[in-house]
């Protein structure tokens, strides 16, 4: 007896299979039949698309922006050249605001190894929220905006491995934005004062990410002083935080998850005596110092609201 055919997919189905797949494999799948090719150019296939796995050239992003991306686009991801020249350049201000005008709803935009020295900070589209840089290459100044001009409206930055982003840079875009998020990994030359300085502009602040940045005790107590609706606090490799710097954070009474790196200047003590006076921490990740596994145990018994991982 033959086998009865198997029903087709519902397009609801296949709009979200196709919207997980690579650029290449959506452009390819438009080529498989009509139905494909209509369900290929849906507005939900394109409201987040990543582009990073391609080092594309501006020419064809231009086609992209022009002829693909949808008024939908929420999330674009790109990978640019560093240190290019000319048409090389992925961006321009130009290629910026014919984004902004077809892509109205994009809120997130992630860029990897792209030139921006040519390219104005206030060129990035006001809609976008969320601006992630990674190994990318910025001015001095590229976060400094004229009085004249209305600064993007970033609310959530995340720099990653970019040595050339400073205390400077970090001043400026704060003071210029409203963050709710701040993600600083491998930006060494971020320092205590650099911290000092922002620190009163970053009251808003409820997640913050310190990752092989050069701060000690000062940063720690301004960061307790200023930064009192943290939620998420993030240091790492930080091996000049000692127990006075730590203590400093006791005041960050909504702090719900707390991950550091201890080094022989911390004291386990002053992590129980932060667990103590911090009634919303719920989960603390605790990295570098090896602790004996009853240690933890018994810490973990007396703070049972609080879930305690270790990472040697």
């Amino acid at each position: 007896m033959a086998e009865r055919a198997r029903p087709p997919l519902p397009d609801s189905v296949l709009l979200q299979v196709l919207a997980l797949l690579p650029l290449r494999d959506r452009l390819r799948a438009a080529r498989v039949c009509r139905r494909w090719q209509q369900l290929a150019q849906d507005r939900a296939v394109w409201t987040h698309v990543d582009l990073s796995p391609h080092r594309i050239t501006r020419r064809t992003l231009w086609h992209l922006v022009r002829h693909r991306l949808p008024d939908s686009l929420c999330t674009l991801r790109m990978r640019g050249t560093p240190r290019s020249l000319g048409k090389q350049r992925l961006l321009s201000p130009a290629l910026l605001a014919a984004l902004r005008k077809h892509c109205p709803q994009l809120h997130r935009l992630c860029l990897t190894e792209t030139d921006l020295r040519h390219v104005p900070y206030e060129s990035i589209p006001s809609s976008v929220t969320t601006l992630e840089l990674n190994l990318c290459d910025i001015p001095d100044a590229w976060f400094c905006v004229s009085p004249l001009v209305p600064p993007p409206q970033v609310q959530h930055l995340a720099i990653h491995s970019i040595p050339t982003f400073s205390d400077h840079h970090l001043l400026d875009i704060s003071s210029q934005n409203h963050l709710k998020t701040l993600s600083l990994c491998g930006t060494y030359r971020i320092t205590d004062m650099g911290i000092q300085a922002a620190a009163p502009h970053l009251e808003e602040l409820e997640r913050l990410i310190l990752r092989h940045c050069i701060i000690g005790d000062a940063a720690m107590v301004f960061i307790g002083r200023h930064m009192k609706q943290l939620r998420y606090l993030e240091i790492s490799n930080a091996y000049f935080l000692t127990n006075r710097g730590l203590v400093s954070i006791a005041t960050l009474e909504h702090l719900e998850t707390l991950c550091l790196d201890l080094y022989d200047l911390v004291s386990l003590g002053t992590v129980i005596a932060l667990l103590q006076v911090l009634p919303r921490l719920n989960h603390l990740k605790l990295g570098g110092t090896c602790f004996e596994d009853e240690v933890l145990r018994k810490i973990q018994e007396n703070f049972p609201h609080c879930a305690i991982s270790h990472t040697p």
